[in-house]
């Protein structure tokens, strides 16, 4: 692996190149032919590629991939990926039947000439990892940060080619695939905000780790999957959506979160801005959150998110410790629609703990500025007093008493509302202690929990769950 680290853009190239059975296409819409330009400029790629093509006229796109209303999007590089391999195949049945086939694609938005937008763009690779055998997919987003078209460009060039050099070489390790993924290629110039593999060879990848580790390894921020596991990206599944966000670390998932987030529902719900059938509820894990034992475990992680999706909803992984940092992302996702976020009254103290946010020249106000000068929504639970046993809620929230008027400011701009039907009876419920109680094998358990929660906890044994041992009986 060391080895592999020090090979060049060129020398990688070379290598397919000169892999005997490595054969396939381009089709690259948007940015240029930047990628096979680094398979030509290597040598020997006549043994490697069938044919190159880029369709930048829209007329000429839609006559070999069909309308679309729009390019740049996931949908159009799936047709795209379908399109070359298949004509590919039909082109050369019989080299098919020595060679193991691909087909790279692209449709890339770069930087415009006045500079007013962000690059990014859809990047796939359709290829068998056998003669003969069903192709796997490989697709991801790319969000595209240098300041220049040709600087662009060119991280696209470098990318395509570590995406197929690494799709053929490093496919059975992920930390491998994603190291040899990005190499060369800072975040400061290039971030993945969402990958996903299927087929054959791919059947026992679960995406919900990969995307886990796009954001543990830095190359994107925020990453997220529905219900079904399957890996989304973020701007284009919330895009003028209104958001409803409830951040927590839900291990496990209990009762009084469910009560949380209906409650919280119906109070969103009755903003005047806010359309029913447009509001996605998110679950957000932060990397903080996600840390058991002083590190990021994967079963752990898998386990909430088994939990998540057994309720029906959308799970988001970010590395925003923050709130302001994550409504400050969502918020240019939503364009302006309206957002809330549901959180206990116990976070909302460090909101109002100005030394949270020394790091921000502007401090608190800064990040009050940043995070809540958008069209968002406070939604706060209420708790049990730790020290009184009495009800603890937004009515009677203890704050330093300098900060009392931004609080009053807060609720006259209906920036924060108590949520008020809540069921006290939940109050007492400690996720900390179920999990306990489980790891345990202790009885009661699930009197916390919804029951479909319950459900996928006995049946897939997450958290260390055990069926109780049936007890031995002495023969007389």
């Amino acid at each position: 692996m060391a080895e592999e680290t020090k090979l060049t853009t060129e020398e990688k190239a070379l290598k397919i190149n000169l892999t005997p059975d490595i054969y396939g296409c381009f089709a690259e819409i948007g940015a240029g032919q930047e990628v096979v330009a680094n398979f030509f400029r290597a040598g020997g790629s006549s043994g490697t590629i069938a044919f190159s093509q880029s369709a930048y006229d829209m007329k000429v796109s839609d006559s070999m991939y069909g309308e679309a209303s729009r390019y740049v999007c996931e949908e159009r590089l799936v047709t795209m990926l379908g399109t070359e391999f298949e004509t590919m195949k039909f082109r050369l049945p019989e080299k098919n039947k020595q060679a193991r086939f691909f087909a790279f694609c692209n449709t890339v938005e770069s930087l415009n000439y006045h500079k007013t937008n962000q690059g990014h763009g859809w990047v796939g690779l359709r290829f068998q990892l056998d003669v003969n055998s069903p192709p796997n997919d490989i697709i991801l987003h790319i969000k595209m940060h240098d300041i220049s078209h040709k600087a662009q460009q060119e991280s696209l060039g470098i990318l395509g080619v570590n995406l197929i050099y690494a799709a053929y070489f490093f496919n059975s390790d992920l930390d491998d695939f994603l190291e040899n993924l990005v190499h060369r290629l800072p975040r400061d110039r290039m971030e993945i905000d969402m990958l996903r593999v299927s087929g054959p060879d791919f059947e026992n990848t679960d995406n919900r780790i990969i995307a886990l580790n796009l954001v543990k390894r830095g190359m994107t921020d925020a990453t997220m999957f529905d219900l079904c596991g399957n890996v989304l990206q973020p701007a284009t599944a919330l895009y003028k959506r209104n958001i409803l966000l409830m951040r927590g670390r839900f291990r496990p998932v209990t009762k009084v979160h469910i009560n949380m987030i209906e409650t919280g529902l119906n109070h969103f719900l009755k903003e005047k801005d806010v359309d029913a059938e447009n509001v996605s509820v998110v679950f957000e894990l932060t990397l903080k959150d996600l840390t058991a034992d002083g590190k990021i475990l994967d079963k752990d992680f898998v386990d909430r998110a088994e939990l998540l999706g057994s309720l029906g909803y959308t799970v988001m992984i970010s590395n925003y410790l923050k709130h302001y940092k994550m409504v400050d992302y969502l918020a240019s996702i939503a364009k302006g629609k309206k957002m809330g976020v549901i959180l206990g009254i116990y976070n909302l103290h460090s909101i109002f703990d100005e030394r949270y946010y020394d790091n921000l020249p502007g401090g608190l106000l800064e990040a009050f500025g940043r995070g809540f000068g958008h069209n968002v929504k406070l939604y706060v639970y209420p708790a049990i007093d730790v020290e009184t046993g009495d009800l603890y809620s937004l009515n009677n929230l203890k704050i330093p008493i300098n900060l009392t008027g931004l609080l009053t400011y807060m609720k006259d701009n209906n920036k924060l509302e108590a949520i008020e039907e809540f069921d006290r009876k939940l109050l007492s419920i400690m996720s900390d202690d179920v999990l306990s109680k489980i790891k345990a094998h202790a009885v009661h358990w699930e009197d916390d929990l919804p029951e479909e929660v319950v459900k996928a906890i006995k049946f897939y044994h997450l958290f260390g769950f055990q069926e109780p041992k049936e007890p031995t009986t002495i023969k007389q």
